[in-house]
């Protein structure tokens, strides 16, 4: 190893350079904001790193003990030292958890680039200890405050010196020597304990309140005895008039040493609430999965010839919403959701009409047509993908309006994370165990804390994520009675586990899920990395000497069942196979469609299970549903059957069709019934006139003109056989049906219209894009592609080189003139040497370049451009200078 390698960075590029492509890849996929655009070298990407917005970001997706570390820094001296580190953790008593999860917490902060140095040297960045560091208008989250250095800055000297005399230290000549003075004095923890020993009870009392923060106190112009021994000591210092402050070198003397009042080195167990058999929880989540798929397809079908109008601001209103929910026999919050992930899966859209509504689109006449268990892996990995969250519909938005289903406002960007990070918690958990929701919601706020305290609508946000992620992945199918079903586990990319036995009561003693321990997802913190993926310690990334594997996974019972603690979600073809997976292990589930129904005395007919399409959609229109669940009950009516012939349907065909699928015979009530209704069906003819009434029978219209119900319609005779309305036809026939008639439609040339349903699609509409949480993380090939280019230029921007020609101010680029680039490039053509050029695109932008020239013609040089990694031709004139590399 070089020497290099073994010298203390001076700066955070300096770290970064040290780095093998291995890190540098894992620092850009953590912070993929850092990759967008490509940094030109290590410097530039050092500096992205620093930025306000990109520290805010990284420290956001620490864990708590990772950023309780950061924290711990923010308030150590800088540079502080590992053990300083570790004393600010675990206290001058010592911990073991937060010694064994200190190095992997610290690994963290190093990948992310938020902390570089040596073991004896650790730097937060500024920007990072800028965020944490404490201050009046931003408290540390440790509750430390200011330094007796920092709050004594604005004092006046004559002061200080009386504090110093009082506090029993000799007195200096100048205010800096008297501040060291009294800085020594809080750190020795002896001295500091014998003069706290001479204090009065009331002052330890002050004391004790203000350890743990908010460190700050009000006292009045003329404070307590007790008070004003604490202010002649230093032991409280003035920041403001009427205002005190603790000294943080004060705080950590009485806190023995700790920065946080309690450490959380190992994340907080998901513990199961039950355990259920698996088959059992298999069974359940498949009925579940197919009643999803029946309540879509019924959604889809009542907005089949055009649903909804869409409101002026987008969305559904809120009265298409309550129709909606009865329609589908739900509440209007499940109601949204199954709209939604219809929306969500590319089922419905808008139509673009001039009067826009809400229609199914092509997409829904191809997931018609495919097997039930492949519509539903559909559904389930829309749901998975979607930023869209269904259970903020009816709340308010920031400017107060109300959030209406299908509408925007409703995208979170965390949702696709939170969910996949609750059922990968429950994967962890085995085959069968239903989870206490407590306990995930606790494991995933130790996974992401929120900085600065909880403000209430984060908080509750990602609070309520987890909890709609638990009600929708039963809703949905992806669970059964609260566990991880096969099929869900199988979409996840989780390997299959083993059936636990039978079912059993989620006590304490109850079995391996029930122990509160560590299993699987719960062996490791959310950032954690194995062993062998710890970066190297050359590379400034790991901790020298120290376990860095070590961590809560170490102190968690092992259990037999165990899966990646981390489940990528997966993608591309990962996803197809996932996806093919589950379809397989849940078809077998899923109930055979029945081709036949029992038909009773009570003219209904009885549908023990899932009916075959034709079957169906043919019942819907001859039967109204009277109530759905395992059987599905549908009751015959005269209008339900003058439906039917009025969508061309015969009595002879009704009458075929029902003995040919009903187990039982044909009831007598229901044949009189079809019989009855196609035998006055069509007696009566309405057309336009605007609309016209005729009949050969004309004491059937002299009974209607008698009728006092028809005034409305305001009938009169044209000929013994014909009766006119100012009514259009429509009207007409409904006025007549509600009188008990039923007249049939005919067109203008005397023939009975068939009304028929007419399908109203949109044109081809693609499923909505999720809004991403930033940008989104690169793949193999942009990483590998990003380091080599940074690599390149970093190398064009340090590669030592002679001076040539006068440089520019700063010595960024060279200046030469035009013969002397020329006699350079030349001279390097013929010796093979390697050259640093400033070059100017046609774009005008400046850049600088390591180049081989391999011929020079035409007022071009062709040279194999380092920075690029390919062989490029460079216009003369556009080199604004050239320079010779030194030797090594």
């Amino acid at each position: 190893m070089s020497p290099e390698a073994h010298s203390a960075p001076r700066s955070l590029a300096e770290a970064l350079r040290a780095r093998d492509d291995s890190s540098l890849a894992a620092l850009l996929r953590s912070r993929p904001d850092l990759v967008t655009p490509v940094p030109t070298d290590l410097t530039q990407l050092a500096t992205r790193a620093g930025t306000r917005a990109s520290v805010l970001r990284a420290l956001e997706r620490l864990d708590r003990f990772a950023l309780q570390t950061a924290e711990a820094l923010a308030v150590a001296p800088d540079p502080a030292s590992y053990d300083t580190l570790l004393g600010l953790m675990a206290g001058d008593a010592g911990d073991p958890a937060v010694a064994g999860a200190l190095p992997r917490a610290l690994g963290t902060l190093r990948e992310q680039a938020l902390v570089w140095g040596g073991d004896d040297r650790l730097r937060l960045v500024r920007t990072a200890r800028e965020v944490l560091a404490p201050s009046p208008q931003h408290p540390s989250p440790t509750g430390l405050g200011p330094t007796v250095r920092e709050a004594t800055s604005g004092m006046s000297p004559g002061r200080i010196q009386e504090i110093v005399t009082t506090a029993g230290l000799p007195s200096t000549h100048d205010s800096v020597s008297a501040v060291t003075a009294l800085t020594a004095l809080f750190t020795h923890r002896k001295k500091l304990a014998r003069l706290l020993g001479q204090a009065p009870e009331a002052a330890r009392e002050v004391l004790s309140r203000l350890v743990w923060g908010p460190p700050y106190g009000q006292v009045t112009a003329d404070p307590a005895a007790h008070l004003r021994w604490l202010l002649d000591r230093g032991l409280l210092l003035p920041t403001a008039p009427g205002t005190v402050v603790l000294p943080r070198e004060v705080a950590l003397h009485l806190r023995a040493g700790r920065a946080h009042r309690a450490a959380e080195p190992l994340p907080p167990a998901v513990t199961p609430a039950a355990t259920h058999s698996a088959r059992v929880v298999d069974a359940t989540a498949a009925g579940q999965a197919y009643t999803a798929l029946a309540t879509v397809e019924e959604l889809l079908k009542e907005w089949d010839e055009g649903g909804p109008a869409v409101l002026r601001a987008g969305g559904l209103s809120v009265r298409d919403l309550k129709r909606t929910a009865v329609a589908l026999d739900v509440s209007e919050p499940v109601a949204a959701i199954w709209v939604e992930l219809a929306y969500a899966a590319g089922l419905i859209a808008t139509d673009g009409e001039a009067d826009e509504r809400y229609a199914a689109t092509p997409a829904y006449d191809e997931w018609l047509e495919q097997p039930p268990a492949e519509r539903w892996v559909r559904l389930a990995q829309a749901w998975l993908a979607a930023t869209r969250t269904p259970g903020l519909v009816g709340g308010r938005d920031a400017k107060d309006r109300t959030l209406s289903a299908l509408g925007p406002g409703l995208d979170r960007s965390a949702a696709p994370e939170v969910r996949h990070r609750v059922l990968s918690l429950l994967a962890g958990l085995g085959p069968g165990a239903a989870p206490d929701a407590e306990s995930v919601l606790a494991r995933l706020r130790w996974e992401r804390p929120l900085r600065g305290g909880r403000r209430d609508d984060e908080e509750d946000l990602r609070s309520r994520l987890a909890r709609w992620t638990l009600s929708e992945a039963e809703l949905l199918g992806l669970t059964g009675r609260g566990a991880l079903s096969s099929h869900g586990r199988a979409l996840l990319g989780a390997p299959p586990a083993a059936d636990p036995g039978p079912s059993t009561a989620g006590a304490p003693g109850a079995g391996p899920s029930t122990a509160g321990g560590g299993h699987g997802a719960d062996a490791a913190p959310a950032d954690a990395a194995p062993a062998d993926a710890a970066p190297a310690d050359a590379a400034g990334t790991g901790a020298p000497g120290r376990p860095v594997s070590g961590g809560p996974g170490d102190k968690l019972p092992v259990h037999r069942h165990r899966v990646p603690d981390r489940l990528a979600p997966p993608s591309g073809p990962e996803q197809a196979v996932a996806g093919a997976a589950a379809a397989r292990l849940l078809a077998p589930l899923l109930p055979e469609p029945l081709d036949h129904v029992l038909l009773q005395a009570d003219l209904t007919a009885v549908a023990p299970g899932p009916l075959r399409r034709p079957l169906a959609d043919m019942l819907g229109v001859l039967a109204d549903v009277e109530s759905k669940g395992g059987a599905t009950v549908y009751r015959f009516t005269p209008a339900s059957v003058r439906r039917a012939l009025d969508a061309g349907r015969t009595a002879a065909d009704l009458h075929a069709f029902l003995t040919e699928h009903s187990r039982t015979p044909v009831p007598q009530p229901l044949a009189y019934l079809i019989d009855d209704v196609a035998r006055r069906h069509g007696r009566l003819r309405v057309g336009a006139a605007s609309a016209y009434v005729r009949c050969d029978d004309d004491a059937l219209l002299n009974e209607i003109l008698a009728d006092k119900r028809a005034a409305a319609l305001r009938l009169r005779r044209l000929a013994p056989t014909v009766l006119a309305a100012p009514a259009d036809p429509a009207t007409l026939l409904e006025g007549l049906r509600a009188m008990g008639y039923a007249p049939a439609a005919e067109s203008a040339e005397g023939d009975v219209l068939i009304a028929r349903a007419h399908a109203h699609r949109t044109p081809p509409r693609t499923a909505p894009e999720p809004v991403p949480e930033g940008p989104p993380p690169p793949d193999a090939t942009l990483l590998a592609a990003a380091i080599r280019a940074i690599r390149a230029g970093d190398l064009a921007a340090t590669t030592p080189r002679k001076p040539v020609g006068e440089p520019l101010a700063g010595g960024e680029l060279p200046r030469t003139s035009s013969a002397e680039t020329l006699a350079t490039v030349q001279a390097a053509v013929l010796t093979g040497d390697s050259l640093w050029i400033g070059y100017v695109n046609a774009e005008g932008a400046a850049s600088q370049r390591v180049i081989s020239p391999v011929r020079v013609e035409g007022g071009f040089v062709t040279a194999y451009d380092h920075t690029a990694d390919e062989v490029r031709t460079y216009p003369l004139h556009r080199i604004t200078g050239v320079a010779e590399l030194a030797e090594d």
